[in-house]
């Protein structure tokens, strides 16, 4: 910090009016829901105001400098990122003032800009010369003098920004006119540049660029983006080219109302150049919105592709071959309304040839024959062929020719025959995904119209052939890990797709299906298809955990969502995401399926999925010694929640086994560590799972019964102490054989119904409350021989390690439960002591509790009833 040594020798004060930072990081994080991690302080109104006339430290601005600094500005609800390495500012003005002009010198050695996880800007170099006028009060900033260098292309900014409580407010305008097409083309991606250093580049250009409203994530307010390309006279030359490329000609226009895509407007007046006679391209297209696109496409051109490669001077790839296109459309394009532009056009590719440098051998014999035509304006009169598509690669050639007609219902005629080393493929283009010896093999035959499957006219089609997977590596944007395919056979015989043999892994879980997947053309065809199908799926093993969405994984692809999860919760693993175009049934059989640390063994039994729910039906399986028969649904709601109903039922259950074993049995029911024996379980619940898929116990609703068929309850501590105090030492070691105890959970509180054991001559009844938590509401009736009928009541209160009886009252204090947030799933008041009320007000609070719980036991039956 600079100090103003005269100051604080002659007057004593303390004046900062400079501060320096030097290699310094900072993170800059704003997450989903718009929450900003520099919001660390909640202001609170000043009780008196303070004095400011005293003496000691003040802070007056003038000049702030960083050098080296590592920036990165993070914001998921904006879906923005900035990365900015080697920043170096120098800021002058008088910070301290209400209003006032900072000049500002701004280098970055590298800044990345995203959005949407796209990159529009990749290590480049910036700086910058501002001068902006700032209005603290109002936190306003005036842009009046903006220079900005990117790589070689300069820019000017005007316009302001103002930082509003929910967000910003914007107006600023940009643009870099008079430049050139180089200059231009410094703003590329980096892996281009080389090329650019050793090719000629010549032209002039011009950009222009709004960004002009407010940003809201809470009122979904956002501004509204313009832009406008212009290119002049291109001219691009390598010294090996026979033939530049001349003429080069562009003029691009983007209009990016609201930031939303159903506005977005695209306007490309004119993408042309030429390379000699009778070599040329030339585009014009204009498109409005996306869900429905307003399209007019007009482009044509003939070139040969090696020429291009040349006047180009691509370094890592050889092009050969003859490129023709002559394509029209004018129209509105909507899947929803199943409207297709009026379109004329085919592109031919003739003798083609593609090597790079990562693969010694090329693909060649390319040739493309495709068409498309549409004559009035509707998916009924859209066709196209594509006869044919060939090419040769290593010695293995691949034939696919195909005939689409009438996308309303459509008649479709295709055949594919080849074999692919995906492996190698991916190779020639340097790209990581695909096992290196994936194979696949094609021999197919597929003919029909789409309504015959749909309407069951399957002896119409004619659809055959053999599919076979080798090696394969593939992955889905909602798991962590790869699926591995062995082996694919997949047969295609009319309306089905047999799965003849197919054998994949998923990190340590192993899967073997044998079944159909039915009307598959139609999965492909339809907007949001849905694949139908029926298996017998067999296993040796399956991990639970290792399906969670924020795992660790080899799968770099994941959606969007799940990585933005992943961040917010890095410690999270967030839970199974089910995929939401299956409807598929599964006869499971899987020796061993474990789940948190949990061995599930010899589970047999019905397993649907059905559009992102999992069910499962009479399904058997074996848990800590003894069998176990369920049915139960389960549904992700985000990476990190998810919502289950269970109906589960056990005989001959260990109790101790599963109390060590079982996180579950220890956190629900703490008592069961001083329950020895054998117990029979009928129980339903409905919940939700946290952000780790565990349980949240004040989510949980239901009931069910517990049968002590043959256990031994020693030293239980609430019954300890309610010996203790009526003077039994037996109810240390009380007589619960055979005896049924019902309960109802909801909101954190297990409600318990009477239930009568034996205490040797003593026949206690008990009833009431109890709380996960272990909070204690019980009543309890010791009856005295004969037949019980004979007694005196007793309340227990306090918690299971610290229990409280009182003898001869009937008066306890009730628990008000907890509430729970099912759309946030938050829970908003944990459950506590009630204050002391009569005994009338406690009865009448208990039997509204039990009428509420056993009513959402009755909803729990309703609908895995109805849903099984």
């Amino acid at each position: 910090m600079g100090i103003n040594l005269k100051n604080l020798i002659f007057n004593g004060h303390v004046k900062i009016d400079e501060i320096y930072v030097t290699d310094a990081y900072a993170n800059v994080f704003v997450n989903s829901k718009g929450e900003a991690n520099y919001n660390v302080y909640v202001a609170k109104p000043s009780e008196k105001p303070k004095d400011t006339t005293g003496t000691g430290t003040s802070i007056k601005l003038d000049l702030i400098k960083l050098r080296n600094w590592n920036v990165r500005y993070n914001d998921h609800s904006a879906r923005v990122l900035v990365d900015a390495k080697g920043l170096n500012y120098t800021g002058k003005g008088g910070l301290s003032e209400d209003i006032f002009d900072l000049t500002t010198y701004l280098d970055i050695d590298k800044l990345d800009f995203s959005l949407n996880r796209t990159y529009y800007a990749k290590q480049k170099s910036l700086h910058a010369d501002l001068i902006t006028r700032i209005n603290t009060n109002a936190l306003t900033f005036v842009l009046r003098k903006n220079e900005l260098r990117i790589n070689d292309l300069p820019l000017k900014f005007t316009g302001f920004v103002s930082v509003l409580k929910d967000g910003y407010n914007l107006d600023i305008n940009a643009a870099s006119e008079k430049t050139t097409v180089r200059n231009m083309i410094s703003v590329l991606p980096p892996q281009y540049l080389d090329w650019a250093k050793d090719t000629r580049i010549e032209g002039k250009s011009d950009l222009f660029f709004s960004l002009k409203g407010r940003f809201s994530e809470p009122k979904k307010l956002k501004p509204r983006l313009q832009a406008r390309l212009l290119v002049k006279d291109g001219f691009v030359s390598n010294g090996k080219a026979p033939v530049p490329m001349n003429n080069f000609n562009m003029d691009l226009n983007v209009d990016f109302p609201d930031l939303n895509t159903d506005q977005l407007g695209l306007d490309l007046k004119n993408l042309s150049f030429d390379l000699g006679k009778s070599n040329n391209f030339k585009a014009v297209v204009r498109t409005k919105g996306l869900n429905e696109m307003q399209v007019f496409a007009d482009v044509k051109g003939a070139v040969n592709l090696q020429t291009l490669s040349q006047a180009l001077g691509l370094k890592n790839m050889e092009i050969k071959g003859l490129l023709d296109t002559n394509i029209k459309a004018n129209g509105l394009f909507s899947l929803d309304k199943k409207l297709f532009p009026k379109t004329q056009g085919y592109l031919h590719v003739k003798n083609g040839w593609l090597k790079t440098k990562y693969y010694p051998n090329p693909i060649k014999d390319i040739q493309i024959m495709a068409n498309v035509t549409n004559t009035d304006g509707t998916f009924k009169s859209l066709g196209v062929r594509l006869n044919p598509f060939t090419f040769d690669f290593e010695g293995n050639p691949v034939f696919v020719n195909a005939d689409l007609q009438n996308f309303e219902d459509v008649l479709y005629k295709v055949r594919a025959k080849g074999v692919l080393n995906i492996g190698r493929i991916y190779k020639v283009f340097a790209k990581k995904g695909f096992d290196v010896n994936g194979l696949i093999i094609a021999d197919l035959s597929l003919n029909g119209r789409q309504s015959y499957a749909t309407t069951g006219q399957y002896n119409k089609l004619d659809n055959k052939g053999n599919l076979i997977l080798k090696n394969i590596k593939a992955t889905t944007e909602y798991l962590p890990k790869s699926f591995y395919i062995k082996e694919g056979n997949f047969q295609f015989e009319n309306e089905k797709m047999w799965f003849r043999k197919f054998i994949t892994t998923y990190g340590q879980s192993d899967f073997a299906l044998n079944g159909y997947l039915l009307n598959t053309i139609n999965y492909f065809i339809e907007r949001k298809g849905t694949l139908h199908g029926k298996f017998k799926l067999k296993s040796r093993y399956i991990l639970i955990d290792e399906f969670m969405a924020l795992k660790e994984g080899d799968n770099s692809r994941k959606s969007i969502e799940v990585d933005y999860a992943k961040v917010e919760n890095p410690k999270s693993s967030g839970v199974v995401i089910v995929p939401k175009n299956l409807d598929v049934s599964l006869e499971a059989d899987a020796k061993t399926v474990e789940f948190k640390g949990l061995k599930l063994n010899n589970v047999f039994g019905l397993a649907s999925v059905d559009r992102g729910q999992v069910y499962l039906k009479n399904t058997s399986l074996g848990v800590v010694g003894s069998r176990m028969t369920i049915d139960a649904r389960y549904q992700d709601e985000s990476p990190i929640t998810a919502n289950y109903d269970i109906a589960l039922k056990v005989l001959d259950f260990d109790v101790q086994r599963a109390y060590k074993e079982i996180d579950m049995v220890r956190e629900m029911a703490t008592a069961a560590k001083n329950v020895k024996g054998i117990v029979s379980i009928d129980y339903k619940l409905k919940g939700d799972f946290d952000k780790n898929m565990k349980p949240i116990y004040p989510s949980l609703e239901g009931g069910g019964v517990v049968n002590l068929r043959d256990v031994e309850v020693k030293n239980l501590k609430m019954l300890s102490a309610v010996g203790d105090n009526i003077g039994a030492k037996a109810f240390n070691d009380p007589d619960m054989k055979g005896v049924n105890i019902e309960t109802h959970s909801k909101n954190n509180l297990i409600h318990v119904d009477k239930f009568t054991f034996k205490v040797s001559i003593l026949r206690p009844t008990v009833s009431g409350t109890t709380s996960f938590n272990g909070l204690l509401d019980l009543r309890i009736r010791v009856g005295i021989l004969p037949g019980g009928i004979i007694g005196f009541p007793v309340v227990v209160t306090g918690t299971h390690e610290k229990p409280k009886v009182k003898i001869f009252s009937k008066t306890g204090q009730g628990i008000i439960d907890a509430l729970y947030n099912k759309k946030s799933n938050k829970v908003i008041r944990q459950e506590r002591r009630a204050e002391k009320k009569t005994r009338r007000q406690q009865r009448r609070e208990k039997e509204a509790q039990e009428q509420n719980a056993k009513a959402a036991e009755k909803t729990i039956s309703k609908d895995l009833k109805d849903k099984n």
